[in-house]
């Protein structure tokens, strides 16, 4: 039986956060860490073990700057207008407003993006299994490179809010039409010393035994 450091893995599943305020924008992102993450990433598990994915891994400073110009766009329309700069002592609403709308200011300066896809794309009408069976077979991956990226001393967010205009994404980078575009992720060394664990709910309030409402046995 493989035997692991249940208390190193365990710090690095609980402390692994979306990264928004504290990616680093002036530091240089190494692409053959990040190629080295990937290859960790596409280890994880897909549906049908298809690995129908595609990744898009943008540097080039005006094709990421038109992209995150769309992700602006998409999210002076479609955010809270309470997204502005939190003052000090902001509770946890306040902080997510606040980083979202920082990130959306600073996108194009973020010094890599990734562009996770899927070769394939629903029916406007596609049930539930579709849906499920669509992005769970690249989000676990997604995950998995996070994870990766964490380890190497990147920090990262898994965003969707470019797909308003995903069409327009697609045309830029040259994505075919039958490709599914599943999220954008921002990646640069983050700032800071380190991250810890977030405050959750506890385990038996999100967990039931056999039926729905059903206390967690022990």
């Amino acid at each position: 039986m493989d035997s692991f450091d249940v208390g190193e893995t365990d710090r690095l599943l609980t402390t692994t956060r979306t990264v928004r305020r504290r990616l680093d924008l002036t530091a240089p992102v190494d692409l053959s860490e990040v190629r080295d993450a990937l290859r960790v990433a596409l280890q994880a598990p897909s549906n049908s073990n298809r690995q129908a994915w595609r990744w898009i891994l943008i540097t080039d400073p005006d094709v990421r700057g038109q992209v995150a110009g769309i992700y602006r766009r998409a999210y002076d329309e479609l955010a809270s207008p309470t997204s502005v700069a939190a003052p000090s002592g902001e509770d946890a609403l306040d902080r997510l407003l606040a980083s979202t709308d920082h990130l959306a200011r600073v996108l194009d300066q973020v010094p890599l993006l990734v562009i996770p896809c899927v070769l394939d794309r629903l029916a406007p009408d596609a049930p539930t299994r579709k849906a499920a069976n669509l992005f769970g077979g690249i989000y676990p991956a997604v995950w998995s490179l996070q994870l990766a990226l964490r380890t190497r001393g990147y920090g990262s967010a898994l965003t969707t809010m470019h797909l308003a205009y995903e069409a327009e994404v697609a045309a830029i980078l040259g994505i075919p039409d039958s490709v599914t575009q599943v999220g954008l992720l921002p990646v640069a060394r983050f700032t800071g010393d380190t991250f810890g664990a977030a405050e959750r709910a506890p385990v038996e309030e999100v967990s039931f035994s056999d039926r729905w409402g059903e206390p967690l046995r022990s």
